[in-house]
């Protein structure tokens, strides 16, 4: 068992029964608190897990937890190798795989159940290990971890929309997440916001919530590597999340860290608020302009109140790990 902070090195995770291996190397990062909640209906989702990386289940209880008792293993699938689809286990509701009736992929060498397939519309495109039936084994030394000012940097391009102009789906959950933290470091009060990107991006979210107490209102700012904190120090400040280690990047004492993925982060301490300067003469034959233009990049209209409310549940001490997380 590792201690606590530790950082565990690359690990291929193989059938407990016959050794063959079940995934390619992976490495672990935190586990995303909206892994098992449903977003919109009938919406075709991404894959959850960026490829080479996995999540435990028992972050949920204890981030520490490194022993044998691990809840189900997170990952994309395409890392889930020597495994096969088991006839008869194509269960689904609309469009894919759900895996609510068990494991739907068997070991390809002792044909042993080990995984269920997740691709079901409105579901994260994942696979998930069975904790009893896999074991970790070290395949490697830990990958390096990257400074705040990389992770500033290789974040920086990421966009609030999808290049057809529509919402960002991970940005509508990522945005939830950090929506909680917020209201919950107010604790009642109202949220005064710092105007530009912060503002354009969580003000409208803010505004389909109950109105918060009357009292002071709490501020917040963005602040982060290449971004410091404005002075006088906001009550709170809207922090980038390092993407390995799931820490928030540190605040002074007496400001509250939210903490927002690194690459929305990024999108918007980095914004370039520069006004576009007017075009000059007509399209050239054949283009043709977009019609309707595309929304803001900072477009926020849309409130996912399921991840809102469940990590702010977590937030508040409420108990409901025992959710099934699929």
């Amino acid at each position: 068992m590792r201690t606590k902070g530790e950082r565990a090195g690359v690990e291929v995770f193989e059938c407990r029964r016959c050794g063959t291996a079940l995934t390619g190397p992976l490495s672990r990062v935190p586990f995303p608190v909206y892994a098992g909640i449903p977003y919109g209906n009938g919406v075709a989702m991404p894959v959850l897990m960026e490829s080479g990386t996995y999540a435990l289940g028992i972050d949920l209880l204890d981030p520490a937890d490194e022993g044998e008792n691990e809840g189900a293993v997170l990952l994309a699938p395409g890392d889930a190798v020597g495994t096969r689809l088991i006839p008869g286990r194509n269960e689904g509701n609309c469009c894919g795989l759900d895996g609510y009736g068990g494991p739907n992929l068997a070991c390809a060498g002792c044909g042993r159940p080990v995984a269920a397939r997740i691709d079901e519309c409105s579901a994260w495109q994942a696979t998930w290990l069975e904790p009893d039936t896999a074991r970790r084994v070290p395949a490697g030394p830990p990958r390096p971890v990257a400074d705040w000012a990389s992770v500033a940097g290789r974040w920086r391009a990421a966009a609030l929309v999808e290049a057809d102009g529509s919402r960002s789906i991970r940005w509508d959950v990522e945005a939830a997440v950090t929506l909680a933290h917020l209201v919950s470091a107010a604790d009642g009060a109202p949220l005064a916001l710092a105007p530009g990107p912060l503002a354009q991006a969580f003000r409208g979210l803010l505004d389909q919530l109950p109105p918060p107490q009357t009292r002071p209102a709490r501020r917040a700012a963005l602040a982060g590597p290449g971004r410091p904190l404005p002075r006088p120090l906001p009550d709170i400040a809207v922090v980038p999340r390092h993407p390995q280690t799931g820490e928030p990047w540190p605040t002074p004492p007496g400001v509250a860290a939210a903490p927002l993925a690194a690459e929305y982060w990024a999108a918007l301490a980095f914004h370039d608020e520069r006004e576009l300067a007017p075009a000059t003469g007509r399209l050239p034959p054949g283009v043709e302009r977009d019609d309707p233009l595309p929304p803001h990049p900072l477009y926020s209209g849309y409130l996912d109140r399921w991840v809102f409310r469940a990590v702010l549940n977590r937030l508040n001490g409420v108990d409901d790990t025992q959710d099934d997380h699929r």
